[in-house]
């Protein structure tokens, strides 16, 4: 046998071979493609979908930019007329944000959480944002009166279910709908991110970081982020060791207590010159954002004095001169003074 001829065709097979493996793997058919590169899978199948739950659903819906959502409470009390007569509490709510300053498109980030099946027909027979609250064997349909225990127990409801909400990563404007948004309020709230939590407050001391100030959980603008949940869980958990307490009371007492600086939750309290209140007016009407009913008890006395209020913002955007709004003053909340008698 001729071993040499042979070694000199294995040489040329090998070499031949070694040239078009060299040629493979230099070759680019698409720029910046190469033959053997791989493509990275994504972790999961493509036809995999997320499951979202209801509530997720009306979020992602009524969220503006930065996961940002106005939430409102309501149940049948606040959406059903008062012994037959209009306007009902929710109707002078939604009037609030028709007559206000550049308002009116902030009910498109608005959900309405309804406490029952009636507030929740009310809320999408409006066309709403709507999500309805599964309250187990609970009944949050009629008026709880101010510090009873029905509406103590439906208060806590409320801070569970906003603690959900921070949860999924939304931070929120929380606001009563006894509150009227004559103004967009979002330019007179601190654009600052360090700022975690900026709440009202029935009287303001004028000392936007004291703590001695006597917050009003009706109004507040709260980001999500682990500090805040932490300030829920806490708070929240507190509701059983708190008998005769309001939610409101027991989160004042964890602020006072030093709670905001054990979790390095930087806080605000809003002025009520521009976060008013039936507590305390607002001094300037050409700077108020909006208008709580606090400081009173029932559902038919806040009525009849925010659509005082309603009557009084109409007046005053209705002035064809200086004089008038120079000496304009807000009505006397007679009712409310008079639900405490």
């Amino acid at each position: 046998m001729d071993y040499s001829k042979n070694s000199i065709t294995n040489l040329a097979i090998l070499s031949l071979l070694l040239a078009t493996v060299i040629l493979l793997c230099s070759w680019s058919p698409l720029k910046g493609q190469h033959f053997f590169s791989f493509k990275k899978l994504p972790l999961s199948e493509p036809n995999s979908t997320i499951v979202k739950d209801e509530l997720e659903i009306a979020l992602e819906k009524a969220s503006m930019a930065g996961k940002t959502v106005i939430i409102a409470i309501v149940n049948k009390a606040y959406v059903e007329p008062h012994a037959d007569e209009y306007p009902t509490m929710f109707d002078l709510f939604l009037e609030g944000f028709w007559v206000g300053e550049e308002t009116r498109s902030l009910v498109d980030h608005l959900l309405l959480v309804a406490m029952d099946q009636t507030a929740y027909d009310r809320c999408k027979f409006r066309r709403l944002n709507c999500y309805k609250v599964v309250t187990g064997d609970s009944d949050f349909a009629g008026e709880k009166l101010y510090m009873s225990d029905e509406f103590i127990k439906m208060m806590w409801r409320r801070t569970l279910f906003l603690l959900n909400v921070l949860k999924r990563g939304y931070s929120f404007i929380f606001t009563d709908t006894d509150v009227l948004w004559l103004r967009n309020p979002f330019p007179r709230l601190s654009k600052n991110k360090k700022i975690d939590l900026q709440i009202s407050t029935d009287w303001f001391n004028g000392n936007a970081s004291s703590e001695k100030n006597q917050i009003n959980t009706g109004f507040y603008f709260i980001r999500s982020n682990d500090k805040t949940i932490s300030l829920f869980e806490k708070w929240y958990g507190m509701r059983d060791n708190s008998t005769g307490l309001k939610e409101q009371d027991v989160l004042e007492n964890l602020v006072r207590g030093g709670m905001l600086k054990e979790l390095g939750l930087n806080a605000r309290i809003l002025e009520t010159l521009y976060f008013s209140g039936f507590c305390n007016d607002s001094k300037d009407v050409t700077a108020v954002a909006t208008v709580h009913a606090n400081c009173c008890r029932s559902i038919a006395a806040k009525v009849a004095d925010l659509k005082a209020v309603l009557r009084d913002w109409k007046g005053f955007k209705g002035a064809a001169n200086n004089s008038i709004i120079d000496n304009f003053q807000w009505s006397s909340h007679v009712f409310c003074m008079k639900s405490w008698g």
